[in-house]
């Protein structure tokens, strides 16, 4: 009775408008007010303990320094190095594109700022090229869903806290995965790029011009050596490289390049603040509406009821594949994750899969519904910065959702994607 109500009203404030973390809050509330052992406190003791976690912290470092980098003539740098290697291809451009969102992605730690930073360089330089609007703004917003899987990355920490597994691991585990999903994108670019008859660019570099970029992007790309090395070695943990992270983006911004003034930075912060603090309010609602669920005992109750109904470990986890499809197309990845976790982490396990690899599982899959409406945050960055209507960029992405799932199913029924290089470290 009290998980009915529980979730009607969640989904009953959704319906209505209410935001996310509100709505979360409410439910809770209104639940609590049908279980005679609890009492209001308990809300904001969960609230309280849902963000009483040091590795949040670098939630909200990670996503400072991704406004730093994309502002800070960062990104712009990377974008060029990857034009001189890759750019005179079949849908050169493109391919430098998802490139580069690669590398943006182990800097910001976040989609949107990946597509923000990617998108308002090369969605315009694609369309002077002659490629069409629609495509080029979909795969940039495809390609920016990279940023959740490819180390550091925001959804990871927020996984491993939800689902108390190492954040390290998490990161060690994405590396494999999100180089596939980068292949499988470029794959299906350079095909439909061929069909369409996308050249690469003509432009040729001198030595000397050669030279120049591969200077210029020489610091931008030791900030994910950095950071990754820094995490991997055993220097800082994930959250310290966070603050290296915003330490190093700050100096190579305002006193390197000198594209960030002193007098921006207040806006930047306060605009980081903004977007971190919807996050955290998800972050700290989830965490007494999933106690309530426990205290419900409906994790062990689904598990029970899903373990009794088939024995097929392929069957379970291609019913969990099309559950989290079908989420991520409704509900924003983060309430997704601190949602979903203690409802099918105590299934999977049953089934001998490690938390990290369904972790993995779990952020690739809610990451491909960033670009599938109606939600569809990387798809409405893409549409905002590209100057393409919503309409266009949702029949363009089709083909990139289609490549993506196949990564996804891959990742799923190999294990060694996602586990091989976390082994290496135990």
């Amino acid at each position: 009775m009290t998980s009915a109500i529980l979730f009607g009203s969640f989904f009953g404030l959704l319906f209505i408008g209410v935001p996310i973390g509100v709505a979360l809050a409410v439910a809770s509330l209104i639940a609590i007010t049908f279980l005679p052992f609890l009492n209001p406190e308990f809300l904001v003791q969960g609230l309280v303990y849902g963000l009483n976690s040091f590795p949040l912290l670098a939630v909200i470092l990670f996503t400072v320094a991704g406004n730093l980098m994309s502002r800070g003539g960062i990104a712009n740098r990377l974008i060029k190095l990857a034009e001189v290697f890759l750019g005179r291809s079949t849908g050169g451009l493109g391919i430098v594109a998802i490139v580069a969102c690669m590398v943006v992605a182990s800097i910001s730690g976040t989609g949107s700022a990946t597509v923000a930073a990617i998108g308002l360089a090369i969605i315009p330089a694609m369309a002077k090229k002659g490629y069409d609007r629609a495509f080029s703004g979909a795969l940039v917003a495809a390609a920016g869903g990279i940023g959740v899987i490819i180390p550091p990355s925001v959804v990871m920490i927020v996984y491993a806290v939800t689902a108390q597994v190492s954040v390290t691991d998490m990161f060690l585990a994405g590396l494999l995965p999100g180089l596939l999903i980068g292949i499988s994108l470029m794959i299906y670019t350079y095909i439909e790029s061929h069909r369409r008859g996308y050249g690469g660019s003509d432009q040729k570099f001198s030595k000397i011009e050669i030279s120049t970029i591969l200077r210029q992007s020489f610091l931008p790309l030791m900030m994910p050596v950095l950071i990754l090395g820094g995490i991997y070695s055993g220097i800082f943990t994930p959250t310290e490289s966070a603050a290296v992270g915003v330490v190093y983006g700050l100096i190579l911004s305002v006193f390197v390049y000198r594209e960030i003034k002193i007098s921006e930075l207040y806006n930047i912060l306060l605009e980081s603040a903004l977007l971190v603090g919807v996050v955290l309010v998800i972050i700290g609602a989830s965490t007494a509406f999933g106690r309530i669920l426990t205290l419900e005992r409906v994790p062990t109750e689904i598990a029970n009821w899903v373990l009794s109904t088939t024995d097929s470990k392929i069957l379970i986890l291609l019913a969990i594949l099309v559950l989290l499809l079908i989420v991520g197309t409704f509900m924003e990845t983060l309430a997704a994750i601190v949602i979903l976790t203690p409802l099918l982490l105590p299934i999977v396990i049953s089934l001998g899969m490690s938390p990290v690899h369904f972790g993995i599982i779990m952020i690739v899959n809610l990451a491909i519904g960033f670009v599938t409406p109606p939600l569809g945050a990387n798809l409405f960055m893409a549409a905002q910065v590209g100057k393409v209507p919503i309409e266009k960029l949702s029949k363009a992405v089709i083909g990139f959702i289609i490549s993506m799932i196949i990564a996804m199913i891959i990742i799923t029924f190999v294990p060694w994607f996602s586990l091989a290089i976390p082994e290496l470290r135990s």
